[in-house]
């Protein structure tokens, strides 16, 4: 039996989309407008121009790109024709690329015209990079000179092959920070991606007649894969932006009369506060999304009271589920305010003991699920996948506590990740960099409440004894070392870190102390 009678993977949920709504508009991107039928047929040339090229099935082929009908194309042509998607935080320094691109073995990279020269830079950094593709942006922009062109590949009439892969295979390799210095590779499958479109379907009240705004990364599995791909599989109409700040976005749900809109708490935040926010010209809206950090109680209540026919959803979840986990609806918005929610329709969710037994009402436990979205395990790290899935559970590494009905409210995380602007920094990470100081004793890096990060990324440091180091300097170095969003917003210096007896560092009591200031 030939794969393709069963075939099932992401390329398939737009070729059946386009079959059911051909002449729907499917994307809006600056001048840019393709119907279902149009975008299909573009991506089955694309993947051909991409086979043309020498990428074969199962090749990674890395994406640093902001948000564009071109990022769109590619990723749905990329699965059409059996590759791996690698797509890269494009907030990123050349030197942390260049190490994605080396460990995910890409020998393509594909760019935009802005950021054309960082993937230059990085693909220089003993990369197995070889080729470059590049993609067109929202605004019209001059092509990237020595690329291999996107209109030139979509223009491609070779034969598409019937696919040999199917939803067993590696879909995507998505790269998450960690506590580690090196980030890791969640492999997902086409199937546990798309068992995590139906639960999106499902559970978060994706319909047909939505018009959907896109404005948060697509680099991101959030936007990638729990709004755009379900949007896809259901016919929705895709407005895309890669510029999610007030002064775009309010003109956009506007003149879009958008419907249906996710954003991370901070651009919610800064939506409330921009003069342009006005209600009733956001009288098409009735669906709202926050995820990637916790959205701070009164806040929650500002945005109902001001947009009270916006149904709300906290959505929770972690790259390695593809990502969703559980969600909060907007009849528990208020009533459970603070909670993630319950576990999505193909997802089971556990808050257990380090022994694995369930925890009891009120006490803190590690969050742990079974789904078939589950990753397959970390590229390249048999130890990391194995720790992961101690005890036949995933192990998230948050911290939570599980009330009388069975609502999870996150309260810490194993791995001191820090979630600021909807990004995962890893407190570890920018630690280190600031060790390379040679005035530095110890550094503790902690998220602390910050009305317009969520959490900021804040350093306590202890200096070496006679060393002087001033703020501004730690900061030049880390801005030299770190992406933008991972350099500290606040930077303390203090005498002495708290420890308990064994010398670990009490970063709980950090933030405790600071939070109560």
């Amino acid at each position: 039996m030939h794969p393709s009678i069963r075939s099932q993977t992401i390329a398939d949920v737009l070729r059946r989309t386009a079959t059911r709504v051909p002449n729907k508009t499917a994307i809006i991107c600056g001048e840019t407008q393709w119907t279902y039928a149009a975008l299909s047929a573009r991506v089955d040339r694309l993947a051909a121009g991409l086979l043309a090229t020498g990428i074969r099935p199962g090749d990674s082929v890395a994406v640093l790109a902001r948000n564009s009908h071109g990022f769109v194309a590619m990723r749905f042509a990329l699965a059409r024709m059996g590759a791996v998607l690698v797509p890269i935080n494009f907030m990123l320094k050349s030197h942390e690329v260049a190490y994605i691109l080396r460990h995910s073995g890409a020998r393509t990279l594909v760019t935009d015209t802005a950021l054309s020269a960082t993937a230059r830079e990085a693909a220089q950094m003993e990369t197995g990079v070889t080729s470059f593709i590049w993609i067109p942006s929202e605004d019209p922009s001059d092509r990237a000179e020595g690329m291999t062109d996107f209109e030139a590949l979509c223009a491609c009439q070779d034969p598409l092959p019937p696919p040999e892969h199917g939803s067993g295979d590696l879909a995507q390799i998505v790269y998450t920070s960690g506590t580690e210095s090196s980030p890791k590779g969640a492999m997902l499958t086409h199937d546990a991606v798309l068992w995590q479109y139906a639960s999106c379907v499902i559970d978060i009240d994706i319909k047909a007649d939505d018009l959907m705004l896109h404005a948060l990364p697509l680099y991101h599995c959030a936007q990638l894969d729990v709004f755009l791909g379900p949007a896809v599989y259901v016919g929705c109409t895709n407005v895309i932006t890669a510029k999610p700040t007030p002064d775009n976005l309010l003109p956009m749900l506007e003149r879009f009369q958008v419907t249906s809109f996710f954003a991370p708490p901070t651009i919610w935040i800064a939506l409330l506060r921009s003069p342009l926010f006005d209600a009733e010209r956001l009288h098409a809206l009735c669906k709202g999304y926050y995820g990637a950090s916790i959205m701070p109680v009164e806040v929650l209540r500002e945005l109902s009271s001001r947009l009270p026919k916006v149904g709300l959803w906290n959505l929770y979840g972690q790259t390695e589920i593809a990502p969703l986990a559980t969600i909060l609806g907007p009849a528990d918005q208020l009533r459970k305010a603070g909670s993630c929610g319950r576990a999505t329709i193909n997802v089971e969710t556990r808050v257990v003991t380090d022994q694995m037994t369930d925890v009891a009402v009120g006490e803190v436990g590690e969050i742990v699920h079974r789904s078939p979205h589950l990753m397959s395990g970390y590229f390249k790290d048999e130890a990391r996948t194995k720790a992961s899935f101690h005890g036949d559970w995933f192990h998230s590494g948050d911290l939570a506590t599980m009330d009388d009905e069975g609502y999870i409210t996150v309260v810490d995380r194993k791995k001191d990740m820090i979630k600021t602007g909807g990004e995962n920094v890893a407190s570890r990470e920018v630690e280190e960099a600031i060790y390379a100081l040679s005035a530095v004793s110890e550094v503790a890096v902690i998220g602390l409440p910050d009305a317009k990060w969520v959490e900021a990324v804040t350093a306590i440091v202890v200096l070496k004894a006679g060393e002087s180091l001033s703020v501004d300097q730690l900061l030049a170095h880390c801005q030299a070392q770190l992406a933008g969003f991972k350099v500290p917003k606040r930077v303390e210096f203090v005498d002495a870190l708290p420890k308990n007896p064994s010398g670990k560092v009490l970063k709980r009591e950090l933030r405790e102390q600071r939070t109560a200031q």
